[in-house]
Parts: C-alpha cells; structure tokens; sequence
C-alpha cells in the first residue's frame, strides 16, 4: 500500500518562496512518475508539476520558471520549490505518486497573501 505525505505549506507573501516536500512509502517509488497537482477553491484539481523516473519534468505553464520539481529516490522524496509566489498560486497542493494507478496524499496548505 503506498502512503504519500505532504508538508511544507504554509503562508508566504507575494514574491516568497516555499519547498514542498512528499515522502512516500513502499518500494515502487523509484518506478513511479511523482507529481505535483494544486486545487484553488471553487477550482478544479490541476496539475502543477510531474517528473517521470527517469528525471524528465514538465510544468504547468503558469508556474513555468518559477516552480522546480526534484526528487530523491534514496528517500522516497519529491519537492517542488516555488519561488515568485503569486496569490493565485494559493491552493491545496497534493502529492500524486503514478504507478498503474494513481495515489494522492492528504494535501497541504499554501496561501500567498499579504
């Protein structure tokens, strides 16, 4: 059973920066595509940020220079590092493991507000 567990959200003024961090269990990480998705309210659930197994990243475009998606497979980590937050960045954002199927983590909390 894969267990994904987001933290790092929090609040940050304009301009900030903030690092998520998803740690996963099980032994498949390292198979797996990890990706970032964000859900602003009133919004539907987008995709942030993804990186294939093999390193291969894609952003949405609207954090394209902005956001870094990593990981570290020796700890069964991705991060997404966001500079030049914007208040519509604000949302839940949501660790996303893909394997066959997809697992979310419970989601963590990023407000971008002064």
């Amino acid at each position: 059973q894969v267990q994904l567990v987001e933290s790092g959200g929090g609040l940050v003024q304009p301009g900030g920066s903030l690092r998520l961090s998803c740690a996963a269990s099980g032994s498949i990480f390292s198979l797996s595509t990890m990706g970032w998705d964000r859900q602003a309210p009133g919004e539907q659930r987008e995709l942030v940020a993804r990186i294939t197994s093999g390193g291969t990243t894609n952003y949405a475009d609207s954090v394209k220079g902005r956001f870094t998606i990593s990981r570290d497979n020796a700890k069964n980590t991705v991060y997404l590092q966001m500079n030049s937050l914007k208040p519509e960045d604000t949302g839940v954002y949501y660790c996303k493991l893909i394997y066959g199927r997809q697992y979310w983590g419970q989601g963590t909390q990023v407000t971008v507000s002064s």
